[in-house]
C-alpha cells in the first residue's frame, strides 16, 4: 500500500508518520511506500525505508497533480492553516484550507476519469464547524453555522468530501477533531493554544498566560488519541460509516479550572502558581463560539475512544514528551 500524508511536517503529521513507520501496515496491509508532503520538506523518520519527503503547495498549479500521479491508495489530508492564523489572514486561510482541498479533490477526480483511481481519503476536520448558540452536548447532526473563517473552511471541505465520495471519485472519511491537548513544542497561532500552554509550560517549569476565565468549558483529546483516530478512520469499512461521511470524535469535556486542578494533582501547587491570568477580549469572544461538549455516539460505536480525565491527558504528555517523568 502506498500512503500519502499531507501536512506531514505538523505536530500530528509527525506523530502519525512515526506511528505508521512503527506499525509498518494499515489494517494488516503492508505499507510499501510512504510519502510525506508539506510546504517545507517534512523530516524523514530514522531507519525508515522507502519514505519520500516533498515540499508542495496544494493550491499551487500542478502540485496536487504531481502527488496524485503516484496513485497513493491512502491519503491523510492534514494540511491546514490553524484557527487564529485563518482569522488573521483571510486570503491565506481560504487559499490553504479550501483551495488546497479543492485542488487535491480535482486532481483525484482527473485520475479517476483516466483510470478509475479511487483512494481512501481521511480528512482532518474540526469541531469549529459548529457555531453558537450551542447545546451541551452538541448533537453530531447539529447545524453548521461556524463563526470563524477556519470553521467555515472546514465545513465547506466536509461537504466537498461527501459529494466527491457520492460521485465515486474518492472513498472519503472526515473526522471532527476535538481541540488537541497537550500540544508539544512551540506555541502556534491557534486561538485554542492556551489550553495546552497552561499545562505544557508549568510542567516544564515555565510561566504560562491564561487569557480566559477558569469557567470556560471545552472538548479535548490528546495527540496520542488524534493519531489513533486517523489510523482507525483509515481502516473503516465505508459501508459502516454510511452516507454521512464525517464523524465527530470522542473527547473529554472539561473547564479550564478542571484542567488546572488536574495539573495540581499531577505536578503540585508549584506548577499551578506559574499560570498568570491576563484576560484577552478577542480570545474570549472567539472562545464563546466553541463547543463545550460533543455527542460522539456514532464514532464510539465504531470503536473510537479518547481519554476520560485530564489527569490522563497530562500523563500522556509526560510519557510521550517528557521521558516519563517531570523535570526535577
Amino acid at each position: 500500500m502506498d500512503v500519502l500524508i499531507l501536512g506531514a511536517a505538523g505536530m500530528i503529521g509527525r506523530k502519525l508518520t512515526a506511528r505508521l513507520v512503527a506499525d509498518g501496515n494499515v489494517g494488516g496491509r503492508p505499507i510499501g511506500r510512504l510519502t510525506l508532503a508539506d510546504v517545507s520538506p517534512p523530516p524523514r523518520p530514522n531507519g525508515a525505508d522507502d519514505v519520500a519527503s516533498l515540499a508542495i503547495d496544494l493550491a499551487a498549479p500542478g502540485d496536487a497533480e504531481r502527488l496524485v500521479a503516484a496513485r497513493p491508495e491512502l491519503i491523510f489530508q492534514l494540511a491546514a492553516v490553524v484557527s487564529g492564523e485563518a482569522e488573521e489572514d483571510f486570503d491565506k486561510g481560504y487559499r490553504v484550507n479550501l483551495d488546497g482541498m479543492r485542488a487535491l479533490l480535482e486532481a483525484i477526480r482527473a485520475a479517476h476519469t483516466a483510470d478509475g483511481y479511487c483512494p481512501r481519503l481521511v480528512f482532518a476536520s474540526s469541531i469549529a464547524v459548529y457555531g453558537a448558540p450551542l447545546p451541551e452536548p452538541i448533537p453530531e447532526d447539529f447545524h453548521h453555522t461556524p463563526l470563524t473563517s477556519y470553521g467555515t473552511q472546514k465545513a465547506i471541505s466536509e461537504l466537498l468530501l461527501i459529494d466527491y465520495t457520492r460521485r465515486g471519485f474518492i472513498d472519503g472519511v472526515g473526522i471532527r477533531l476535538p481541540t488537541i491537548c497537550i500540544r508539544p513544542g512551540r506555541p502556534n497561532k491557534a486561538a485554542s493554544g492556551f489550553f495546552s500552554s497552561i499545562l505544557r509550560e508549568p510542567l516544564a517549569g515555565q510561566e504560562a498566560v491564561l487569557p480566559v476565565p477558569e469557567t470556560v468549558r471545552h472538548w479535548h483529546a490528546s495527540p496520542r488519541s488524534a493519531v489513533e483516530f486517523l489510523v482507525r478512520a483509515a481502516r473503516l469499512d465505508g459501508r459502516e460509516i454510511g452516507p454521512r461521511r464525517t464523524l465527530a470524535m470522542p473527547g473529554l469535556s472539561a473547564t479550564v479550572g478542571e484542567q488546572i486542578e488536574a495539573l495540581r494533582r499531577v505536578a503540585g501547587e508549584r506548577a499551578v502558581r506559574l499560570i498568570r491570568h491576563e484576560p484577552d477580549e478577542a480570545i474570549m469572544r472567539m472562545v464563546e463560539t466553541w463547543a463545550p461538549a460533543v455527542d460522539a455516539q456514532r464514532a464510539t460505536r465504531l470503536g473510537f475512544t479518547a481519554e476520560t480525565s485530564f489527569d490522563e491527558i497530562i500523563r500522556v504528555h509526560i510519557e510521550d514528551e517528557l521521558g516519563g517523568s517531570l523535570p526535577s
